[in-house]
């Protein structure tokens, strides 16, 4: 982001970030588990799960200010000091009241909604996952909640962790038809997942009308990421950005509020959030990769670097598309059966 000159755009402002208090995280996770955290931080060993995710030295410190970062951007928009705002840091959504889970400590889109409601008073809200991996932990901790839209693209649970967010899981009670999954086959593209997308997103959003629109914007459904398997590019995030970025001005009053999440290709993940908060930020970004940027990169990673912004190093494969298409409009009927907000 500094390479390209988006720091210093007159759109963009850095803030710094205030550690989420105990009362913040209180907001959504249980006492008991972050008095396990904060012990385990102490200690500086052991695990907060049954094996992904390792206890550290400063753990607890580390997430709090993740979580305090998601709350910053929060307040930024909901004060009206700012439209819109992104937390990279952010979009750790496995995490559950009680325990951690996929490498997140402390759920920090949860609190960021629970804050919403309780510090704020927002009465709806959507919160739209993109990430490859299904966002459990804030979709089953709001499940029954009918004020939070939350529409999750993943890849099909059957393939990947955590197994979860199959489109017959609609949510329960008063938030029944809110909760919105679409699992997606393995090497999905950009024509295809932007097919589902224009589908059912737009349409849910303009019948529910959120007050605030949160993004989690993880990277690892990019082609090439090291721990899923879909294939689409920039052009997707790019898109999906725009397009949410047009609806929090059409419904939402402009609140729009952009986390991190996923990605393990570390060039992936340097372009797309520099990409999406590009478009956030409304700013022209350029097309090559900066040489100063690319000799770091290379320096510390030890790979190549991409050399343009867009389209980096991917080799995208194509796999049946013409049945994934297929795939994509038999989910859509499939979720306008369910959900009356797509009928």
């Amino acid at each position: 982001m500094k390479a390209v000159n988006l720091l210093s755009s007159p759109n963009v402002k850095v803030s710094e970030p205030r550690p989420a208090t105990r009362e913040d995280l209180q907001l959504f996770h249980k006492d008991e588990y972050l008095d396990l955290v904060k012990r385990l931080s102490n200690l500086g060993e052991g695990y907060l799960d049954m094996g992904d995710t390792p206890a550290f030295k400063g753990c607890y410190e580390a997430s709090a200010l993740g979580a305090g970062a998601s709350l910053e951007a929060v307040d930024s928009v909901m004060s009206g000091r700012a439209a819109h705002a992104m937390n990279i840091a952010g979009g750790l959504h496995h995490a559950h009241r009680e325990r951690a889970s996929g490498f997140c400590i402390f759920n920090d889109p949860a609190i960021a909604i629970a804050y919403l409601k309780k510090r704020h008073g927002v009465k709806r809200l959507l919160y739209l996952d993109v990430d490859a991996h299904h966002g459990d932990g804030v979709m089953y901790g709001f499940y029954s909640d009918p004020d939070v839209l939350d529409i999750d693209f993943h890849e099909d649970g059957r393939h990947l962790f955590p197994g979860t967010g199959f489109t017959n899981e609609i949510g329960e009670g008063k938030g029944s038809g809110v909760k919105i999954n679409v699992p997606l086959p393995p090497f999905v593209d950009d024509q295809t997942y932007l097919k589902l997308f224009r589908a059912v997103v737009p349409a849910a959003v303009r019948k529910f009308r959120p007050e605030v629109i949160l993004l989690q914007c993880g990277a690892d459904s990019h082609a090439n990421d090291l721990l899923a398997h879909l294939q689409i590019t920039s052009i997707a995030y790019c898109e999906i950005a725009q397009t949410m970025h047009e609806l929090a001005h059409e419904v939402s009053q402009g609140r729009y509020i952009v986390l991190g999440g996923g990605g393990y290709n570390i060039s992936n993940v340097a372009r797309i959030w520099t990409l999406v908060a590009s478009v956030v930020a409304e700013y022209d970004c350029p097309d090559n990769v900066p040489v100063n940027w690319k000799k770091l990169f290379e320096a510390l990673i030890g790979e190549s670097a991409p050399d343009n912004m867009k389209t980096g190093n991917e080799a995208t494969v194509r796999f049946g598309q013409e049945k994934m298409l297929q795939q994509a409009d038999g989910i859509i009927e499939d979720l306008r059966a369910r959900i009356p907000l797509l009928s």
